[in-house]
């Protein structure tokens, strides 16, 4: 004899018919739902906090989508360039734009000027993010020493301190202005400083923030990167230009410590140059079918770019010496004699 289940569905907050089978509830015991997976009660919401590093990515989308970085790093390496050209010829008292120099001159220039602060910058990262990564991994397991209450607050001083400093040397020459780059890495590594203590404060105190906070616009997080990517970006822009220009000066005067070293330049001419350098001879041909009538004895070739030459004399020094710009052209030749060979070489009259 088979048995019929009968079952009924009665709307919620009514009482079954009478003489109705009620089947048995399910009893709690059997339901294994996990907590996580629970319904949260209405009303109640987790704390919210800003992640640390909101609006770094749009940001960078914003850049990314307004400026190409290929275009963008050309760019910087040609400033750069020209700085370091800039000054390398203005220490012999030459104006670089004179030189018809190329983009590939100045790009290689530059390479020599951003070498060591690109070292510099890319160690100090590599440190910078090693300790950030260890200061997290210690603070999500719950270990904050409280030493960072004391810490956090020192470094927003000490960058506050720095960012102004730095700052203030932008409008008027002050003790910093007087060292090499130190300026510029003032307003960096403060504004750096400075940026970094408030978003540790705001992770240490994110626990303490009341329940059902909102986390602020989107905006606000966007323009406060933009901010520091301004401020530190001109900055070590600031820096790698001063550096630049300093190692230019640097490498024209060790261009003139080792200029006995480089080979002898003579230089043959239709017709007189009239050159009246200190320590550089003329010499006039007689004979009359000579194709070059005079010849120059005392230059050193220094560099040769487009249609110039820049002759130094031999003696050059910068209380009494004359760069020499030749244009070129089929009315000149030039022979090269190596330095060590300068006195054993007879050379003809013209």
């Amino acid at each position: 004899m088979s048995r019929t289940r009968i079952v009924t569905a009665t709307k919620p907050g009514t009482e079954p018919a009478t003489g109705t089978p009620v089947t048995p509830a399910e009893h709690p015991a059997d339901r294994h739902v996990d907590d996580a997976q629970a319904p949260q009660p209405t009303g109640v919401s987790r704390p919210a906090s800003e992640p640390p590093l909101a609006g770094l990515p749009q940001l960078t989308r914003i850049l990314g989508t307004v400026v190409a970085p290929t275009t963008l790093l050309t760019s910087l390496l040609f400033y750069f360039g020209w700085s370091h050209a800039y000054y390398f010829f203005d220490y012999f008292g030459v104006n670089s734009t004179l030189l018809g120099l190329t983009t590939r001159d100045y790009v290689q220039r530059s390479l020599d000027g951003l070498f060591v602060p690109m070292t510099v910058v890319a160690c100090a990262g590599l440190l910078a993010l090693w300790g950030h990564a260890l200061l997290r991994t210690r603070l999500a397991t719950g270990s904050r020493p409280h030493v960072l209450r004391i810490v956090v607050p020192a470094m927003a001083v000490v960058g506050l301190v720095l960012a102004a400093g730095g700052l203030w040397s932008v409008f008027t020459p002050t003790l910093l202005n007087q060292h090499l780059v130190a300026a510029p890495l003032s307003l960096g590594f403060g504004v750096l400083l400075l940026v970094y203590a408030v978003h540790l404060w705001r992770w240490l105190t994110a626990a303490k923030e009341q329940a059902g906070r909102a986390i602020g616009p989107q905006w606000v997080a966007v323009a406060e990167w933009a901010a520091v990517f301004v401020l530190v970006g001109l900055s070590l822009f600031w820096a790698a230009n001063d550096y630049s220009a300093a190692v230019g000066r640097s490498r024209a005067r060790q261009e003139v410590a080792e200029l006995p070293t480089y080979p002898s330049a003579v230089v043959y001419s239709e017709r007189s140059l009239s050159l009246h350098a200190p320590g550089v001879r003329e010499t006039r041909c007689h004979d009359p079918n000579a194709a070059y009538r005079f010849r120059y004895d005392g230059l050193k070739l220094v560099l040769q770019s487009g249609d110039q030459y820049l002759f130094l004399p031999q003696g050059w020094s910068p209380s009494n010496g004359v760069a020499i710009l030749m244009p070129r052209s089929d009315s000149l030749r030039l022979e090269f004699i190596p330095a060590g060979a300068s006195g054993t070489i007879q050379r003809p009259a013209c």
